[in-house]
């Protein structure tokens, strides 16, 4: 008899079978995003050198008025900023097992009008 397997097993397993196939590198970084219950946390990973290039949390956004899925928005324009400072203009996008839906989306579709390309 097999065990039921539990959301965050699932997402698991699901972010595992992305990042086997996803890697980030110096002149095109992962965008990792990362959805807890609270906030979002979005970063840029070179993963041939393992170094974070640039993050943002939703922390920062906590005291500005609005719900989840707008400072999940405001997320991604920070981080698009700080990449384009960087001279990064083309990333790979890792939604972290995650649906692409919600605050992930909010945050992808921020980053690409503010000028990345994925």
């Amino acid at each position: 008899m097999t065990q039921k397997r539990t959301k965050r097993q699932h997402r698991i397993k699901k972010r595992a079978r992305v990042r086997a196939v996803l890697s980030g590198s110096a002149s095109r970084p992962r965008l990792a995003v990362f959805r807890s219950a609270k906030y979002i946390y979005a970063q840029l990973i070179d993963d041939t050198t393992g170094k974070t290039l640039a993050a943002v949390s939703g922390e920062v956004m906590a005291n500005k008025k609005g719900n989840k899925v707008i400072a999940s928005g405001m997320v991604g324009k920070q981080l698009a900023e700080k990449a384009l400072a960087l001279g990064i203009k083309k990333i790979a996008f890792d939604r972290g097992g995650y649906k692409y839906h919600g605050r992930v989306k909010a945050v992808a579709e921020a980053a690409r009008s503010s000028g990345l390309a994925f």
